[in-house]
């Protein structure tokens, strides 16, 4: 082999060990490269997975936080419900008195409201017919009677005490021009209960408005019971 062939071969060997050397070192770094693109697709895909957790976590907590308030709010309906419950029942008990009580109860209404004895007394039309006129006279004896001079015990006890009485009572109560409610020919708007006018002045003793101011008189206590 001359000198030439001898340079050319080692050209050629020292050619292809350089080529070897460059794709060695280029196989090194595509190692190196997959590596960092491992590792990066690694934590990519921790983060992403810590993000769907935390945002799992997130919806999960606003989903019971959603419940929590929708069973806050139907509890509280239950309770309104109950206590709307509780005054109807109160008002169709009162409705539901017999005869004799339910006369006794306007009358008792209406001394309590009335403030001359000269008012007249507005019923329903249902009530004006079935007890319009015992709740008058009802009411007219009992303010007759809170006007009424106190006889001696033993007078009272006797059948002619009794009579004194009475005469007593009503002549008292004309002097004094109480006990003079009158039925009134209006009717008014209302299940139960009564209104008494005097001019233009009402006083509403209707069942609805009563129970009305009763429950509003008990907001606070309501408020206290349905938010504990």
């Amino acid at each position: 082999m001359n000198g030439i062939e001898k340079l050319t071969a080692r050209i050629e060997t020292d050619a292809q060990a350089e080529v070897a050397e460059i794709l060695r070192a280029a196989e090194e770094k595509a190692r190196e490269i997959r590596a960092g693109y491992e590792a990066q697709a690694q934590a990519e895909a921790a983060d992403a997975a810590q993000s769907r957790e935390k945002a799992a976590q997130q919806r999960l907590e606003r989903l019971e936080g959603a419940a929590q308030m929708a069973a806050k709010r139907q509890t509280l309906a239950a309770k309104q419900e109950m206590i709307d419950a509780a005054f109807e029942k109160a008002q169709a008990k009162l409705m539901a008195l017999s005869e004799e009580e339910y006369a006794d109860l306007l009358a008792k209404l209406a001394v309590k409201a009335a403030k001359t004895g000269r008012e007249e007394i507005i019923l329903s039309t249902r009530d004006k017919q079935r007890v319009g006129a015992k709740v008058v006279a009802k009411a007219n004896a009992l303010l007759a009677k809170s006007v009424a001079p106190s006889l001696p015990q033993e007078l009272k006890e006797s059948k002619a005490g009794s009579v004194i009485a009475k005469v007593v009572t009503g002549a008292n109560a004309l002097l004094q021009g109480t006990a003079m409610l009158t039925l009134s020919e209006e009717t008014g708007d209302m299940e139960g209960g009564l209104i008494l006018r005097d001019g233009n002045v009402e006083v509403n003793c209707a069942f609805e408005t009563q129970l009305r101011v009763l429950r509003e008189t008990m907001a606070a206590d309501i408020a206290a019971i349905l938010f504990a």
